[in-house]
């Protein structure tokens, strides 16, 4: 009996929210992103917003989604990280590389036939915004596509991956984006230690976590309200 093919882990998430909101959640001091719409679908290679330390400060800027493969392994943009211990992640995990990506939802998709289903997660059906655990990197070289090359210097950005929950693993059995939802932990991961950061990379408990929508390519609240941040 064939082995059955994984679908690759959240190469699709949505941040269907406010500039505003995502500087108030985050607690950001610099706006750098320019002019960020709520995005409803964001895909690997695309530009979409992060939050790094600058100078002790929290900054929110744009990014492409992707890091470079390493050699020998092929040209599609490596978007998530789930092996730290892996020398080509490591340098990437210092305090100066950890990056927030915020999110309203991702979505894994589930294997169905004739063609796979596209499943949604968020913190509720309100959708409220929390981040990934991500790091970044400057690149220079080629990205976009084909017919709209982007040759020059890059930001680019990945983020963890961890076990699934029970939620989560239903759908996709192999692993989910480690997802951070308090002021705390954004700090911790922002500032800490990589020893102590890296703790954060675990599952978000089952009870924290439903399934919003099925069978689209995007995401959005109902009724096109914007995420507000995930704490009071």
């Amino acid at each position: 009996m064939p082995r059955q093919r994984i679908p690759p882990v959240c190469n699709l998430y949505s941040s269907y929210t406010t500039q505003e909101a995502m500087r108030w959640a985050f607690e950001v001091s610099r706006d750098s992103a320019g002019n960020v719409p709520p995005l409803p679908a964001i895909f690997p290679d695309q530009m979409a917003p992060v939050v790094r330390m600058v100078d002790g400060e929290r900054e929110l800027i744009r990014m492409r989604w992707g890091f470079p493969p390493p050699p020998k392994v092929g040209t599609q943009p490596v978007t998530n990280v789930r092996n730290v211990s892996s020398p080509f992640w490591r340098a990437w995990l210092k305090q100066q590389y950890r990056c927030l990506v915020p999110l309203t939802s991702f979505s894994e998709y589930n294997d169905t036939k004739p063609r796979k289903t596209p499943v949604w997660f968020a913190l509720n059906k309100d959708r409220p915004l929390a981040a990934f655990a991500g790091i970044w990197r400057p690149w220079t070289g080629v990205r976009g596509t084909k017919a709209e090359p982007v040759e020059g210097e890059h930001l680019l950005y990945s983020f963890l991956t961890s076990e699934p929950n029970e939620v989560v693993g239903l759908i996709h059995p192999k692993a989910m984006p480690v997802i951070l939802t308090t002021p705390e932990e954004y700090d911790v991961w922002l500032t800490a230690p990589v020893d102590d950061a890296l703790k954060l990379q675990r599952p978000v408990p089952g009870d924290m976590l439903e399934i919003v929508a099925q069978g689209a390519r995007s995401d959005q609240p109902e009724e096109g309200q914007t995420a507000a941040g995930s704490h009071a």
